[in-house]
């Protein structure tokens, strides 16, 4: 049950938040200027995004590149094993995924597979300051507060249908470890709070979140949101903010009430899906989360993210355990991953959709980042595997990472990239990096690469000194 002051905060979660987060310094914001990229927009073969977010390091050679299998023996060499999984055969020919992934397998010849991925040497390697770097395409720390990928789409192309707003994210709670480090990216910083997400925790109580609260009758809820927007506007921000800030804000708001009144609230009402087809989501909150993105979309939603949630040391983290932890961990993504893709394209709507699924960086029984950069190993692997929790990549692994990519003008059928097939398996072909992958996104959208905005004096662009540039053998 949802109560008033859980509505409240429902409220403000995408708004007063995502503002605080992007004001560092009131100096910042008094002197922040935008300015839009002055190039042409490319044609664009995508209108809206789902980022599915495999959080905590999804390691490749237990998934979408496995190696050779080694069955669990007690006393076996750990160097021995780098897939605990055997590898079984896709639509694609002579291209296996690891077990468990057969439903997805059974969709990649409608999709683009990459295997070559490489990401960002940062240091001591920390779940979240990756996550940052991949959300962002910036290596933190940094000066100023910067957008998430899906804060500059919704900036740059604003929503589809103006009742859905153009960015939400689903699965990420902000209760559980690192949670002010999550924070920082989940927002749409100096470009202002209409852009920054609306989010979701729990898909499936997501009609809640778009609706006031049971027993709150029309009149009460219109005064109070009256009451609100009219104090945000009449209060000087000061520290707080800038005039644009406030300004954002207030549309934020605006947004959020549209979306409470209109008949498109009812997307969020998964109950409304036919019995099979929902159980075929039904595989826990972020099968359902797939759910609630495909019928998001088929509304007019630009970006949507869904992330099997971070939470150190769970889900994808797996420091220990890891084989056990990835059986269910692909029970999880399996079959809704898939039924997505397949009601998109039977819909009509894969076309224009672009679904994207990555992880901050891949994982490895004995290499703790990349072979030539030393890196402080922060789980013990013993010598020989004694015990089922041994059995697993428990390491953190930054040079052989897989992305999948669906839709929305990316090849059909295609793998582009490889890795080594023996210890260590890094990137051998084609390595692509983080601002290739967000120009590629970009590009798909139809934002040129040099968009920017002129914040303290000096431009920031969508990557990194606006260097950043598409794969074209990624696209059809």
């Amino acid at each position: 049950m949802t109560t008033r002051r859980d509505f409240i905060k429902q409220m403000q979660a995408a708004s007063l938040a995502a503002m605080a987060a992007s004001v560092p310094t009131a100096s910042f914001l008094s002197g922040c200027r935008f300015e839009q990229g002055t190039g042409p927009r490319n044609t664009a073969t995508a209108d809206s995004v789902i980022l599915l977010w495999m959080a905590g390091g999804m390691a490749h050679t237990e998934t979408f590149d496995p190696k050779r299998f080694e069955s669990f023996e007690p006393g076996m060499e750990s160097k021995r094993i780098l897939s605990t999984f055997p590898s079984l055969p896709t639509a694609l020919d002579g291209v296996s995924f690891s077990e468990g992934l057969q439903a997805i397998g059974e969709v990649m010849d409608r999709g683009t597979l990459l295997r070559s991925y490489r990401a960002a040497d940062l240091g001591f390697i920390l779940h979240s300051r990756h996550q940052y770097h991949w959300h962002t395409c910036y290596e933190p720390p940094q000066s100023v507060q910067l957008p998430h990928i899906g804060a500059w789409i919704a900036k740059e192309l604003g929503p589809i249908n103006p009742a859905i707003p153009p960015f939400i994210d689903i699965g990420q709670r902000f209760t559980v470890g690192e949670a002010e480090e999550l924070k920082a990216f989940h927002t749409a910083g100096f470009l202002g709070s209409e852009y920054g997400p609306f989010l979701i925790p729990d898909p499936s109580s997501g009609l809640e979140s778009v609706r006031p609260p049971a027993g709150m009758t029309a009149g009460r809820f219109e005064r109070r949101h009256a009451l609100y927007r009219d104090l945000i506007a009449a209060s000087p921000l000061g520290e707080h903010g800038s005039d644009y800030q406030k300004e954002s804000l207030l549309r934020s708001m605006e947004q959020a009430y549209r979306l409470l009144r209109s008949p498109e609230a009812q997307a969020f009402n998964l109950r409304e899906e036919p019995g099979e087809r929902y159980a075929a989501y039904d595989a826990g909150r972020f099968g359902l989360g797939c759910l609630l993105a495909k019928r998001l979309v088929q509304q007019g939603a630009r970006f949507v993210s869904v992330t099997t949630e971070y939470e150190p040391f769970l889900g994808w983290d797996t420091h220990e355990n890891g084989h056990t932890r990835l059986v269910n961990m692909k029970r999880m993504i399996d079959r809704p991953v898939a039924q997505l893709v397949r009601d998109l394209d039977e819909s009509g709507h894969l076309d224009r959709t672009l679904i994207v699924l990555a992880s901050e960086f891949s994982r490895d029984m004995m290499q703790e980042g990349r072979p030539e950069v030393k890196v402080k190993d922060q789980v013990d692997v013993p010598n020989t595997v004694e015990e089922m929790k041994h059995y697993g990549m428990h390491r953190h692994f930054t040079d052989g990472c897989s992305v999948l990519f669906f839709g929305g003008g990316v090849k059909r059928g295609f793998v582009y990239g490889q890795t080594a097939d023996e210890r260590p398996c890094v990137t051998v072909g084609d390595p692509v990096y983080i601002d290739q992958i967000h120009q590629t996104i970009y590009h798909a959208l139809g934002i040129p690469p040099e968009t920017n905005y002129e914040v303290e004096g000096r431009p920031i662009y969508t990557t990194p000194e606006g260097l950043g540039e598409p794969v074209p053998e990624l696209l059809a």
